[in-house]
């Protein structure tokens, strides 16, 4: 049939024309590296320990700070704040892009409430861009299960923590396992729908293009270039969540926070899922914007325009980071401007004094917006976890 191929050509030259530059430069980081490291360890100290020296070895690093790179990206385990043996564990999944640093203020939270906490790092991550082009799904999903499994022979309640695609993961793992396995799950703006409709041609799109988009910064702890094949294996993800979500209610009670105006997810379809398939009468949803039109009482709402402190409105990742954090937090020494602005605004976003913090694309005439990288209701956060894991 003839228009099979004038369709897929349509729809790959817009495509292109929405992503820009494709030409990877010639360096390092858009380099594949030769390996991957190995996730299948029969203890948690040598996973991080070969993950550790396998990331020395092929990381395309940034920074002349070598050591804060690897302690950044690299999978890490809190122990319980008390003494005393763990009796519940929890394993984090980071997002499409990202890496073990995502909980770095998550896990001691945990620890503090008394779990053993682990985080592991995804193939394909920590490491350079170029590392997800030949990255498949199943091999997240592998590490996943792989590193639920050795955490549940060593505790007696197993829990799930998971931002973004990390949150797919651990989604589709919980549901496809016996009853009681699973005793909760802490979701950070769970990636179950992508917000563009343009994602789901990335599988198909990675057989003809590497990068979806280019961005050389100076960001240590994930990655800002994009491969197509990372962002179709995401959407394969969250494909397969939402088949499993349809077919199997979440019977353990679960904390989901979601922004209202993520710009990478379906807020919405997050909210419609919790209604239907998150039947835990304990389950929270805590939803950062403007009331939304919900009888649910399990939902609660925190305002995401908090003019006093020069948010507009609250980003994909904002939820997971204090205040007080060194580098993403309200006074931290990382400021994301790449974030969908007009050129000019993001030329000036870096040294501008009276700055706003947004979601990516968010544009307001007469403000210049950076990514909003932190959660003010961070201490609220830390009481609905305790609520839900307690």
């Amino acid at each position: 049939m003839l228009y099979r191929p004038v369709i897929t050509s349509l729809l790959l030259a817009l495509f292109f024309s929405l992503t820009g530059c494709s030409q990877a430069p010639d360096s390092p980081a858009f380099t594949v590296s030769d390996s991957q490291p190995a996730y299948d360890q029969s203890t948690f100290a040598q996973y991080i320990n070969d993950t550790r020296t396998w990331l020395a070895a092929n990381r395309a690093f940034i920074t002349h700070n070598k050591t804060l790179e690897l302690n950044s990206n690299s999978p890490f385990e809190r122990l319980p704040a008390s003494n005393t043996t763990a009796k519940k564990g929890i394993l984090l999944v980071h997002g499409l892009g990202d890496s073990p640093y995502s909980f770095v203020d998550i896990a001691p939270v945990l620890a503090q409430q008394g779990f053993l906490v682990r985080t592991i790092l995804l193939p394909g991550h920590g490491s350079k861009p170029a590392d997800l082009i030949r990255i498949h799904r199943e091999d997240w999903q592998a590490a996943v299960a792989h590193h639920a499994q050795l955490l549940a022979s060593e505790v007696d309640e197993l829990w799930l923590g998971g931002f973004s695609t990390g949150a797919n993961l651990i989604t589709s793992w919980a549901l496809q396992q016996k009853p009681d396995t699973v005793k909760g799950m802490l979701l950070f703006s769970p990636g179950y729908k992508p917000n563009s409709s343009l994602v789901a041609l990335s599988p198909a799109l990675s057989y003809f293009k590497d990068w979806a988009d280019i961005d050389q910064t100076s960001n240590y702890v994930r990655y800002d270039s994009l491969a197509v094949n990372g962002a179709g294996e995401y959407y394969k993800t969250s494909k397969a969540v939402r088949h499993d979500l349809e077919h199997n209610p979440v019977p353990f009670p679960v904390l989901i926070t979601i922004s209202e105006n993520d710009s990478v997810i379906d807020a919405q379809n997050v909210l419609d899922l919790f209604e239907s398939q998150f039947t835990h009468p304990q389950s929270q949803l805590v939803w950062y914007g403007s009331p939304p039109d919900t009888e649910d009482t399990r939902v609660s709402v925190l305002d995401s325009f908090i003019p006093e402190l020069n948010i507009s409105n609250f980003s994909h990742m904002n939820a997971l980071f204090a205040p007080a954090n060194p580098y993403y937090g309200e006074n931290g020494s990382y400021r994301m401007c790449d974030n969908g602005q007009t050129l000019q605004a993001d030329e000036k976003c870096p040294k501008a004094e009276n700055i706003w913090y947004s979601a990516w694309g968010y544009r307001e005439k007469g403000k210049i917006h950076a990514r909003l990288t932190w959660n003010p209701y961070f201490t609220e956060l830390e009481k609905s976890i305790k609520t839900i894991t307690q």
